[in-house]
């Protein structure tokens, strides 16, 4: 059984996966806490998930934020018993990364994209619609190009209410109708529908530039909030991160064997 982690700016998502099939998941609030106390956090969730902690053979991570590093890599040592392989510089992913400075991709999405090349034909676009709505392509030849990012929804419907005196703080759900009514409705339309609208121009955009049509996938914790009110057929896989991890320890894993 492998331990996966993706650490987030917003969330801490714990997965234990066995042959590449994702058991259960817990997640925490990404605020600071010692190795210590982010330990007991994380054994108690899993304990209560029926999961046994020694039966860990491994632990892998991806982590884009850069304090909570070494607190978590601490905390799944005290866990698995196991140092976890951080998806970084040396890491192999079997991914081919053609942006300007490949040291700047995010390793949650070297993983989403790791995992969307796994069944999936290229080309590909992966918008992950989490803390910020992320939208990129891998071409037909399996090379990750690069993409777009925006303020995430949920993070831009809070920005609106914190400094627009008038307008209030507001569940995040989709209204009936597209056209607003009332304030309310109209700051739930513009939260869900106008990031479904900018998902389906940015996807239009990306494959006039390819010149070719695209598999789409979607991820991320507001992808099934969002995703059915796009024109697009995106398929929705809110656990290819985790599947990504898992497979980029085991091809690190077969490495070490050789």
């Amino acid at each position: 059984m492998l331990l996966a982690i993706d650490a987030g700016n917003t969330s801490i998502t714990a997965g234990c996966l066995e042959g590449g099939s994702l058991l259960c998941r817990a997640q925490f609030s990404a605020e600071r806490r010692t190795a210590d106390e982010l330990a007991v956090l994380m054994g108690q969730a899993l304990r209560m998930r029926g999961v046994d902690t020694a039966a860990f053979e491994g632990a892998v991570m991806s982590c884009v934020v850069p304090p909570l590093l070494e607190m978590l890599r601490g905390a799944v040592r005290l866990v698995t018993g196991h140092d976890p392989l951080v998806i970084g510089a040396g890491v192999k992913t079997g991914l081919n990364i053609g942006i300007d400075d490949p040291s700047t991709l995010g390793a949650d999405l070297v993983a989403s994209a790791v995992a969307a090349l796994d069944g999936r034909t290229p080309p590909v676009i992966i918008a992950d619609l989490s803390t910020a709505t992320t939208i990129f392509v891998i071409d037909g030849k399996s090379r990750l190009l690069g993409g777009a990012i925006m303020p995430g929804a949920a993070v831009s419907l809070d920005a609106l209410a914190g400094t627009a005196s008038l307008l209030p703080s507001i569940p995040f759900e989709a209204p009936k109708r597209c056209i607003g009514t009332n304030t309310n409705d109209c700051m739930k339309s513009g939260a869900v529908f106008g990031t479904a609208s900018a998902i389906d121009g940015m996807i239009d955009r990306f494959e006039a530039e390819l010149g070719m049509e695209t598999s789409l996938v979607a991820t991320g914790y507001l992808a099934r909030r969002i995703v059915p009110h796009c024109l697009h057929s995106l398929e929705i896989d809110e656990d290819l991160t985790m599947k990504g991890l898992a497979l980029i320890w085991e091809r690190n894993r077969r490495a070490r064997k050789k």
